[in-house]
């Protein structure tokens, strides 16, 4: 009875670890697919960037380049494109005059890493 119980907490274990997550991305990327609409940028399961301009059913028009357009079935569709957010990165303000500024180091301590190279 023990070891019934033990494979049964370790059938239940594998369970959580790997069919749920699983069946959690397969439905997301499902509703992802069904929730595509014109205009949407998208990416290929091929790789393939294009923007769509139909969407009926189970198909869906994308213009890969201009004036070129291809059909695919939805089920093709990888991802949505998401747009690329720029960080912009804030300069430090300058130290005021209270604060001492960083000292340079002094000559003889920087040749003193160098003292085992010939010269």
């Amino acid at each position: 009875m023990g070891l019934f119980l033990i494979i049964l907490l370790l059938f239940g274990a594998a369970w959580v670890i790997f069919i749920l997550p699983a069946r959690r991305r397969r439905v997301s990327h499902a509703a992802m697919q069904e929730d595509v609409v014109v205009g949407d940028e998208i990416i290929t399961a091929g790789g393939i960037h294009g923007t769509v301009s139909e969407a009926d059913g189970d198909t869906v028009r994308v213009e890969i380049a201009p004036n070129v357009v291809v059909t695919l079935d939805r089920r093709a569709i990888a991802a949505v494109a998401a747009e690329v957010e720029v960080e912009v990165e804030v300069e430090p303000e300058p130290a005021s005059e209270d604060e001492p500024e960083d000292e340079p180091e002094p000559a003889h301590k920087a040749e003193a890493g160098t003292a085992g190279e010939p010269r």
